[in-house]
């Protein structure tokens, strides 16, 4: 049996990993992506704006990396933004919206109000009905 390679990835396209994980791994052609905040990859900062700020901030780096995503999870610190968060997720995703689960956490580092991580597929996808 061939093994199935594992590919760290590391972008300046996100920010950069505050503790011991990477910010994705690769396994064949299925990438996990890490949970993010949505801070400014340059600055490392929380942008402003409230949590829809956030939300836009993080679902943008999916955009960047033209990744088709199918599943993600949303970590809220507030469950009142539940609706906010969701007029921000649907303008990115649009239709065929990837699986998904949402929570509220009862905290998320350094004071972030949504947090999410996601899993997509590095090839070409066609929705089937």
């Amino acid at each position: 049996m061939a093994a199935i390679v594992r590919k760290i990835i590391n972008t300046s396209k996100a920010p950069a990993a505050i503790g011991p994980y990477s910010q994705a791994v690769l396994v064949d052609r299925t990438m996990y992506i890490s949970g993010q905040l949505g801070m400014d990859p340059i600055s490392g900062q929380l942008v402003e704006g409230g949590v829809q700020a956030q939300t836009r901030q993080k679902l943008a780096c999916f955009v960047l990396l033209f990744l088709p995503v199918v599943k993600t999870t949303v970590l809220l610190a507030d469950m009142n933004d539940f609706t906010a968060v969701n007029d921000v997720y649907k303008q990115f995703f649009g239709t065929n919206f990837p699986a998904r689960a949402a929570y509220q956490v009862a905290a998320l580092p350094r004071g972030g109000l949504v947090e999410i991580e996601a899993v997509a597929v590095l090839s070409a996808l066609n929705d089937s009905s």
